[in-house]
């Protein structure tokens, strides 16, 4: 038993010597930014990159579930000019603090969020960043790292062609809820068709992008000639969902603001007196992947009198008592920790995934300071606290649930909206309803799914629900030509080709 207990302690130290070390001597980081940045004082959190690449921006590295230290500081009328000190007792770090950063060569880069409305706090456009700077933290000196915040990220310009417009329209709704100026923010795709034929008018297809997109990653080229290819001449319009926040899903919420109603009543409205599209509800169409995908979800429910038909495929939760792996109304569920107490993942392992865990998610976004995929969902959902922030579901450092908030989430619970609405959505709903979901999605989002799907069949819905199987949460191109052939069918059956305005 001694030589086993002598054996093991071995064993122990020499893993514990392979782990990497921090080194006694950290290096000291001053930052500075320009006043061709701007001229202005800065007040917001200060970020400083870091990468062992030998060639990737620091700044280019972020994601989620990546290794690349970042560091944040918040500041208060910091100075153009004016060097700030990084203090590791002030700063916040993942995936470690700054004071336990290991030993290795390191390139940095520092950066500022001076674009205040999109989620990415880092790489949106109008951000401030430095150049790249090496050091290396060995321990056996301190290095002064030096970090001159001195270029902008470019904002892109839209150039309007005879085939696709770029649409920022004021509204008046999100600008009073904000008291600032918010606008509206689409591309529409026109099809071949739309120049060819001038007294024609055309159905709309709203597509919602996922987390993270926005109408710069529109392809409509591609897309309007899929649907096309399809049988189907439609306007597609990319509708934009970034914002502060993180997503805000084309929902009214009590921190993001009326966007439900700026979509209906503003956008729609100018679009279609604009660009020839058909005012008709079995015209309108919506879809979206992922967080698209649970948006042209709720938008279909929320609004069934404005739009004729929903294919949403991969969306996040439709249930909150299946949140991921998460019950948000019970008290004793656990973000970060399942029922045994073993760490709880957002994510599987497989083709397509990599393991994510809820703790380390959380704490990233922490980081960050705001714009994460989990504290977006509550900016949507949760009423908003006394300090004008959304209120938390879970305690940031145990993962305990405060399920007197989850019980608030129920307004957006889409299973729960369905079938306590059935009476009277149900008949609205009919012939609308297109989802599709794999059965191993990578971020668990098929155990809300089932039970969305469940609900429908008891309550005699005829829903077109698909559980692919073996997909993860990148469904097959089959699906996604078989939606394309399902909206065909969809707006031919409502208007034959005699009937085409």
């Amino acid at each position: 038993m001694r030589r086993q207990r002598t054996l093991v302690t071995a064993l122990c130290l020499s893993m514990l010597s392979a782990l990497p070390q921090a080194a006694a001597d950290l290096p000291r980081f001053e930052i500075t930014f320009d006043q061709r940045i701007s001229n202005k004082p800065y007040t917001g959190r200060v970020f400083l990159i870091m990468t062992t690449s030998g060639s990737a921006e620091p700044r280019r590295t972020l994601g989620w579930g990546s290794p690349t230290p970042i560091f944040s500081q918040e500041v208060k009328n910091w100075r153009p000019g004016q060097t700030l000190l990084i203090e590791p007792d002030r700063t916040m770090g993942y995936p470690h603090a700054l004071s336990e950063l290991p030993a290795g060569h390191y390139r940095a880069q520092a950066a500022i969020d001076l674009n205040r409305w999109s989620h990415s706090v880092v790489n949106a456009p109008g951000n401030a960043y430095s150049p790249v700077a090496e050091f290396d933290h060995d321990g056996d000196a301190t290095p002064m790292v030096r970090l001159t915040i001195n270029q902008r990220i470019p904002t892109p310009e839209y150039q309007d062609t005879d085939t696709v417009k770029y649409i920022k329209l004021p509204s008046k709704l999100l600008s009073d809820f904000h008291g600032k100026d918010v606008y509206l923010n689409a591309a529409i795709g026109l099809p071949e068709a739309y120049q060819k034929n001038p007294d024609r008018k055309f159905p709309s297809l709203y597509k919602v992008s996922g987390f993270g997109g926005s109408m710069r990653s529109a392809r409509f080229s591609v897309r309007t000639s899929a649907y096309a290819a399809a049988g189907l001449d439609i306007a597609v319009i990319y509708i934009d969902a970034d914002c502060p926040t993180g997503h805000h899903v084309w929902a009214d919420s009590a921190n993001n603001g009326p966007w439900g109603q700026a979509l209906t009543t503003e956008l729609i409205p100018h679009l279609e007196e604009k660009y020839r599209l058909i005012p008709e509800v079995d015209a309108r169409y919506v879809t979206g992947h992922s967080s698209g995908g649970w948006s042209s979800l709720w938008i279909q429910v929320a609004y069934p009198d404005i739009f004729g038909g929903c294919w949403s495929t991969s969306p996040d939760p439709v249930d909150f008592s299946s949140f991921q792996r998460v019950n948000v109304y019970d008290a004793k569920d656990n973000m970060y920790f399942e029922p045994d107490g073993s760490k709880r993942p957002v994510s599987r392992a497989g083709p397509g995934g990599m393991r994510l865990w809820s703790q380390e998610f959380s704490a990233m976004e922490e980081v960050m300071g705001r714009g994460g995929q989990l504290q977006s969902f509550e900016a949507v959902f949760s009423p908003r606290g006394p300090d004008g922030q959304p209120l938390k579901l879970w305690d940031r450092k145990t993962g305990k649930l405060n399920a007197d908030v989850g019980k608030t989430w129920l307004k957006y619970d889409i299973r729960h909206i369905i079938e306590t609405t059935w009476p009277t959505l149900g008949p609205k709903l009919e012939g609308k309803l297109h989802l599709f979901c794999g059965d191993k999605d990578t971020f668990y989002l098929e155990l809300a799914f089932f039970k969305l799907r469940d609900a429908l069949k008891k309550l005699g819905s005829d829903a077109y629900v698909e559980v692919v199987p073996g997909a993860g949460h990148g469904l097959p191109r089959s699906v996604f030509r078989k939606v394309n052939e399902q909206m065909a069918a969809h707006f031919k059956q409502r208007y034959p080709p005699s009937s085409t305005p």
